[in-house]
């Protein structure tokens, strides 16, 4: 059985393949198109084009996509952690993609374009960690130890918090999960949001296959470079209290007598 954004994406090919005018970018501008389905079509297009990326640029550090689309021509950033290699050699491999993806959606000639975008802090990056980690466990090594080794690269990088969880057939045929956590870690809310970066990848191992989730805490930026720049509701800052000012003790000739003294 496929699934249901497979099926999604099928149905939305044949309607392309039949109507080749009504692409991506045709779809934006034509006015005949419902809302609806104008945001139907979108978000299959974006996750066909995630799932493509995913696939192809797994071993490059792929961390997401973003989709600017401006009257001239449709922009595709792609953010990885090593921008070199999804370049390749004198920009051949990223050309490769803009060809592949402007003749499976039918864009006219020069107008859809492909960027790299190098992820400043990789540790902060779920996307990149589950593939690290997915290659660690392809690589043979013990699930418990890549889990740690990965959990301590994220906490020396300056996350605030990290979970990571492990499913599947872990060395016995009984299927069993281990999660390992470290720092703090929201759940709920709107700074769920914001604050927590999170990825599920699939390990196929030879005894079956293992799920991994990495979610990462991202500590408050002021800047919202490295972290998210809104800071959470419950926070409570605490000032440093002010200088005592040193009460100065009376010089001996302001002391007077004592007593009322009036006029003489």
């Amino acid at each position: 059985l496929k699934p249901a954004w497979l099926l999604e994406a099928t149905r939305t090919r044949i309607r392309l393949q039949k109507h080749p005018a009504s692409t991506h970018t045709a779809m934006a501008s034509q006015a005949q198109i419902s809302k609806k389905r104008k945001f139907v079509a979108d978000g299959v297009f974006y996750a066909e084009l995630n799932e493509f990326l995913m696939r192809t640029l797994s071993e490059d550090g792929y961390a997401g996509v973003e989709v600017r689309v401006t009257p001239i021509r449709t922009e595709i950033i792609i953010r990885a952690t090593r921008t070199r290699e999804v370049l390749g050699e004198k920009g051949r491999r990223i050309r490769e993609l803009t060809a592949v993806v402007q003749k499976r959606y039918g864009f006219p000639e020069n107008s859809v374009e492909l960027f790299a975008e190098r992820v400043e802090n990789r540790a902060s990056c779920a996307m990149a960690q589950c593939e690290s980690l997915r290659y660690k466990l392809l690589g043979g090594l013990a699930a418990r130890r890549a889990c740690y080794g990965v959990i301590r690269f994220i906490m020396e990088n300056g996350a605030k918090g990290v979970e990571v969880i492990i499913s599947g057939k872990l060395r016995a045929q009984r299927a069993k999960a281990m999660k390992f956590k470290d720092g703090y870690l929201i759940s709920t809310g709107e700074p769920k949001k914001h604050y927590i970066a999170e990825a599920v990848r699939h390990v196929c191992m030879r005894q079956g296959m293992l799920g991994i989730k990495v979610k990462i805490m991202l500590a408050h930026d002021p800047e919202g470079i490295m972290g998210p720049k809104m800071p959470l509701p419950d926070n409570v800052i605490i000032h440093e209290p002010k200088e005592d000012v040193p009460v100065m003790q009376p010089n001996a000739e302001d002391q007077t007598q004592g007593g009322y003294q009036g006029d003489q």
